[in-house]
């Protein structure tokens, strides 16, 4: 393939955002592109873009929009807009950025290369935003690799059945869609044999894999995953509440790999708006599967996503979530004000709440949370975990500097998903180590390793 140039990729949104990113890479390094992380001397700039809330679309639109002046200069420069924010426009992309060449939509990446044979021929401005029946598939490409990385995603599905009131997803990534199990479990093979340690299994909602396409469950996928030589942590997100099962909740107490965390998004700790917000599942029904989780796996920790100021919520309802917040002990939460998506229905619902309330309900829950993550992580004091070791730190901690004068400081993650900073010669990235935990602060924990 000849020389195209140099290719920018510039990733805004979720966790799946980023695996599509290193799709596409691969799809440009194949057409005769190098990456670059210098986006001055890029000669093709592609957005993939994010539209779950309106920041982030903002950011897509600003991030394109510089290259106006810069494509007069340089009339060979490609810019692409990909994803959800392209599915979501369309057309309607180029009234705000006139100068893109290409709009590519969520299901449309297998066809960017005959997309450039296009532009190349001479189209230009080209949308597609057309749905596909199969999820865009293609094998890790070790050029797209940093090569200090120990942890990948996985996609193993697309789009989404649930339909909750305030989310675009259904709408922009398409209805439910599981990759074959076997396509993922190779995946997961060359990623262990390219050096990677630990897996992210990724899906709208998880849980729900297989079911719609027939193949197997979630739990038998995490079995064969967890087979894998050379992988040896899996995590998996996001699971939905209402399709939490009894199985899953054994598979995580079972399976030595699957790690003891579990991000399990409530959205909110009120009925009337869990049911506004067509979650499909009460409070009640939360709280017994975490209730169910944490006899199965006591040391299991726990993240959550909490929107307050959902239309109609009343302080009464705001009091349920912070309730929910008291009786669980969340390790840690994602909280964010509620705000429009104009495709989602939520949009159009009364009683919109003034962004005043809304910014004093998210700051009274982040501050009553972090009396929770603190607590979790200082009942760690005086523990050993085990910690996947991911680099070496950039910020030293106070006495490090005069008490290991020689000594690197090194960091990873432990199972649970906590950032914990070490002092060591020996570990490398990729090794699995036994910490002593000796310190705890709001979002790290310091230790030693074991026995020294």
């Amino acid at each position: 393939m000849k020389d195209k140039g140099k290719a920018f990729i510039n990733t805004i949104g979720c966790q799946m955002n980023v695996y599509d990113s290193e799709k596409l890479a691969g799809i440009l390094t194949a057409y005769g592109y190098e990456k670059t992380r210098n986006m001055d001397e890029a000669d093709l700039i592609l957005c993939n873009t994010c539209s779950i809330r309106h920041k982030a679309e903002e950011k897509a639109f600003s991030f394109l929009g510089r290259f106006a002046r810069e494509k007069k200069k340089r009339p060979h420069l490609i810019t692409i807009m990909a994803g959800c924010v392209a599915q979501q426009e369309g057309e309607k992309a180029f009234d705000r950025v006139p100068h893109l060449d290409i709009v590519l939509g969520t299901q449309a990446f297998a066809r960017l290369g005959s997309h450039l044979d296009e532009l190349a021929s001479g189209k230009r401005r080209i949308v597609d935003t057309a749905e596909s029946d199969v999820i865009f598939e293609a094998m890790p490409d070790e050029s797209a690799f940093d090569e200090t990385q120990v942890s990948k995603f996985v996609t193993i599905m697309q789009g989404c059945e649930n339909f909750c009131t305030y989310c675009v997803v259904p709408y922009v990534r398409g209805r439910e869609k599981s990759r074959g199990h076997e396509s993922i479990v190779k995946e997961t093979r060359a990623l262990a044999d390219s050096g990677i340690r630990e897996i992210t299994l990724l899906g709208q909602n998880v849980n729900s894999y297989g079911v719609k396409d027939g193949d197997i469950s979630f739990p038998e996928l995490l079995e064969k995953v967890s087979q894998v030589e050379g992988i040896r942590r899996i995590r998996f997100a996001t699971s939905h509440p209402k399709d939490l099962s009894d199985g899953l909740i054994k598979a995580m107490g079972r399976l030595d790999k699957v790690c003891n965390h579990l991000h399990l998004p409530v959205q909110s700790g009120s009925n009337a708006v869990l049911k506004k917000m067509n979650r499909g599942y009460t409070r009640e029904t939360y709280l017994s599967r975490i209730s169910a989780l944490k006899e199965a796996c006591p040391d299991m920790a726990l993240s959550t996503d909490i929107i307050v100021g959902f239309p109609s919520e009343t302080e009464a309802d705001f009091q349920d979530t912070v309730d929910m917040l008291r009786e669980v002990e969340f390790d840690s939460i994602f909280a964010f004000a509620y705000s429009d998506r104009s495709s989602a229905p939520a949009a159009k619902f009364p009683d919109q709440i003034e962004e005043a309330v809304k910014m004093e309900r998210l700051n009274t829950l982040l501050t009553i949370q972090e009396i929770y993550t603190e607590k979790k992580n200082a009942a760690l004091v005086g523990r050993d975990v085990q910690v996947l070791v991911e680099g070496e730190s950039q910020k030293k901690r106070d006495g490090f500097v005069t008490e290991n004068k020689n000594m690197k400081q090194m960091f990873g993650r432990s199972e649970s998903n906590k950032i914990v900073h070490f002092p060591s010669d020996q570990a490398v990235i990729g090794d699995l180590v036994t910490i002593r935990i000796e310190n705890a602060y709001p979002h790290s924990l310091w230790g030693r390793p074991s026995g020294s």
